[in-house]
């Protein structure tokens, strides 16, 4: 059994803590569990379940997690196991952590939130302008709409039948 293995399995002893109770917690299998501590990664899935299983491990045992993730890819690494697989992955793993931006390598996205929220505030500028100025012009000039009902019913003013009673009819004639 190598160095990380040993330490993994003296950290959770040290820490009263049973193999099944990281089994029960994690839902990782007991025996994935004790071949890491056993060194024995060949047992393990492989790729980023490895990794995973670390995380678990750390994260039930009270470890810190990405410290015990570096330990366990160097001591893969080291350990002549390595499969081609995993080792393309964790290439792979190791050039997108050192591709990420951290957030003060990003001043282009503050820029652009500061445009957003000056935008919202020229927004609504432009909102408070327009309201109080077409309410102004209402003040002004009256409302238009107490005017249309008054000019549509003296056109609409039906016609008045002649006082003696006698009505106007047209009769269409038959020839």
């Amino acid at each position: 059994m190598g160095q990380f293995g040993e330490d993994l399995r003296r950290e959770r002893e040290s820490r009263g803590i049973a193999l099944e109770t990281i089994t029960d917690s994690t839902k990782i299998s007991g025996r994935h569990l004790s071949a890491l501590e056993r060194e024995q990664f060949e047992q393990l899935p492989g790729g980023v379940f490895n990794k995973g299983i670390v995380r678990g491990y750390a994260r039930v045992v009270g470890l810190d997690e990405e410290a015990w993730v570096e330990r366990y890819i160097s001591a893969y690494q080291q350990s002549g196991q390595l499969k081609e697989d995993d080792a393309e992955w964790i290439h792979f793993a190791e050039n997108v952590v050192k591709a990420r931006k951290t957030d003060a390598e990003r001043p282009d996205l503050r820029l652009r939130w500061a445009g957003v929220f000056l935008l919202l505030i020229l927004i609504a500028g432009l909102g408070w302008f327009v309201y109080h100025y077409v309410r102004e012009k209402v003040a002004v000039h009256g409302s238009p709409t107490q005017e249309a009902p008054i000019r549509a019913s003296s056109r609409l003013s039906t016609p008045r039948l002649p006082a003696s009673g006698v009505q106007n009819s047209i009769v269409p004639s038959r020839s």
